[in-house]
């Protein structure tokens, strides 16, 4: 007999008020990945993604599974109270299960620490046969060889931002503010090129997103991979280093095959700030430089850039976009510099006492600040970021960016004042 199993990609309603407003969401491609473990003649399947579906309290299932990002924390575990009174067992797994799993372990039966491939399968043969155990700890360093195509069909309304895929696993550095060492084994791994490209044949979609930490983490078999997708007439995006982009034989084959725009963690322009967080790999004065290259070859740039930093004063906002203006950087990511748990930020935090709060809603780096930086008040950081989000797209700047890249004008002015007018509204959010 079948066993109902809900898998839920869990969004709060701050996060998601956030995120709507945001132009080209593609799905977050855990839950349909893990969906492609899981034996159909012993499950029944559904999948839930609180991007644009509601959670079915009142339904009946045997086993509700979540995945769990720091953010979502307090909202995944009021998910499964409500279930658990229900009389459902609730798993849960992700980032900040295996971060805090002593914490996750009080708001449900199960919980799966570490990389799940391993012991995913392990867990569901166990709980269909009445046998599960309370927590499931992956041991082993997971090899990308041989993992599912995920269950993309179990996605509802995701018609032009479904197409995700992983080609590889982990990032060569130490950044002090991300989590990455923390969750995974300290391994850059790569899926089998074969794999990938029956994967990305497998989405009835043109643009897709690489899901990787680095997609250039390993410059040769990146190669190999992009020689293969020049096959297959699709277009994509993908994040990497910038320094792995003075290979302009990387950027051409990254065009050659269909790549429209690279998302590289600039995080600052402030040799200082970068030094500060253990991230000296970026090197500002080759900015211009590398940015240029990448644009040479019709590649936009999306940069991510984080405020925040203990070198960073309220001039940092200012001086920013008058940076990314003149280097015409496409796109941004811009996010609040968040002590994500276990990271070496967040140990110096604590001790240093400046953590605002351990109420985990705080640190989504988008709609709060969990921290006192040291240069400025926590209200002047958010007000700052949120100035430098409007300004960024406003229509003077856009124009000087547009001017100064002119890289795929047509898509990027669209894309521009997409988001243009979905930040508008965004006053609402506080910290």
């Amino acid at each position: 007999m079948k066993k109902k199993i809900l898998l839920i990609t869990p969004e709060s309603e701050e996060i998601n008020r956030f995120r709507k407003r945001q132009f080209n969401n593609f799905i977050q491609i855990t839950m349909p990945y893990l969906a492609g473990f899981i034996d159909e003649s012993k499950y029944e399947i559904k999948l839930i993604d609180e991007y644009n579906q509601k959670i079915p309290f009142k339904e009946k299932f045997d086993l509700i599974a979540i995945t769990v990002n720091t953010p979502n924390a307090s909202h995944c575990y009021n998910i499964s109270n409500k279930f658990r009174n229900n009389g459902c067992k609730v798993v849960l797994g992700g980032p900040h299960v295996t971060l805090m799993p002593d914490e996750a372990i009080k708001y449900c039966d199960y919980i799966i620490v570490g990389e799940a491939e391993d012991i995913w399968p392990k867990f569901l043969e166990d709980f269909y046969n009445d046998k599960a155990k309370v927590q499931y700890r992956g041991e082993n360093i997971v090899q990308l060889e041989g993992i599912p195509i995920p269950k993309r069909n179990l996605v509802k309304g995701r018609y032009f931002t479904k197409g995700a895929v992983i080609a590889t696993r982990g990032c060569p550095y130490s950044c002090s503010y991300c989590n990455l060492k923390q969750i995974y084994y300290d391994s850059f791994r790569m899926r089998p090129i074969e794999e990938v490209i029956e994967d990305i044949k497998s989405m009835n979609v043109r643009y897709f997103v690489f899901w990787d930490d680095n997609f250039f983490g390993d410059v040769e078999y990146a190669k190999k991979l992009m020689k293969e997708l020049t096959k297959l007439n699709k277009k994509w995006a993908a994040q990497v280093t910038l320094e792995r982009c003075q290979d302009e034989e990387l950027l051409k084959l990254a065009k050659k095959s269909g790549c429209v725009y690279l998302f590289l963690g600039l995080e600052s322009f402030s040799k200082n700030s970068l030094i500060s967080v253990n991230k000296s790999i970026n090197n500002v004065d080759r900015y211009k430089e590398l940015i240029n290259l990448i644009h040479r070859n019709e590649i936009c740039v999306q940069a991510g850039i984080i405020f925040g930093f203990d070198t960073d004063t309220k001039d940092v906002f200012k001086e920013t976009l008058e940076a990314c203006n003149n280097l015409g950087i496409d796109g941004v990511t811009v996010s609040i510099l968040t002590p994500l748990p276990k990271t070496p930020i967040y140990e110096q935090f604590k001790k240093e006492g400046r953590l605002i709060s351990e109420d985990w809603k705080y640190y989504n780096g988008k709609t709060r600040v969990a921290f006192k930086p040291k240069n400025m008040t926590p209200q002047e950081l958010f007000e700052g970021y949120m100035w430098f989000r409007k300004e960024f797209y406003s229509i003077k700047s856009i124009i000087k960016r547009l001017s100064v890249s002119r890289t795929n004008i047509i898509h990027n002015l669209v894309v521009n004042l997409g988001y243009k007018f979905s930040i508008r509204g965004t006053d609402s959010l506080k910290f």
